[in-house]
């Protein structure tokens, strides 16, 4: 595992998860106050650590990063920014050609193809609820 900057971290052994988070062993954690200096440490694997996606339908969401995104029409959105989950489902992040990003559910009726190698996603967004008039 490194850390941010690609600087060696940890070498993690085994692992299993518990109450929602991931439990491992490393020979560099001799302690439990080693371990507690360490919250909050962000790790990250290199992508060559990772197993190829066996079907052409599977895809890490670290690839659509980069993507164009179209409307199901053709018409170009943007592309993806980032990919977040901030508790009830994934998000794309959406980086228009002028403006500021928003906000898409990464879900089957919003986004109903994913063409890595074509480096495009189609989206179908939702139409926008226009609100009533304050005065009426």
């Amino acid at each position: 595992m490194l850390t941010k900057d690609g600087a060696p971290a940890l070498t993690l052994q085994g692992g299993r998860l518990h109450k929602g988070a991931l439990v491992t062993r490393a020979p560099e954690i001799t302690s439990k106050e080693a371990a507690d200096a360490l919250r909050g440490l962000e790790l990250y694997a290199p992508r060559e650590a990772f197993a190829a996606p066996e079907d052409e339908d599977e895809f890490y969401l670290a690839d659509l990063i980069g993507l164009d995104v179209r409307r199901v029409d053709g018409v170009a959105l943007g592309a993806v920014r980032a990919v977040h989950n901030f508790g009830a489902g994934d998000l794309l992040e959406i980086a228009p050609p002028q403006g500021a990003s928003y906000y898409l559910p990464f879900t089957r009726a919003a986004v109903p193809e994913v063409r890595l190698a074509e480096g495009v996603i189609v989206v179908d967004p939702p139409a926008v609820v226009e609100g009533e008039d304050e005065e009426g």
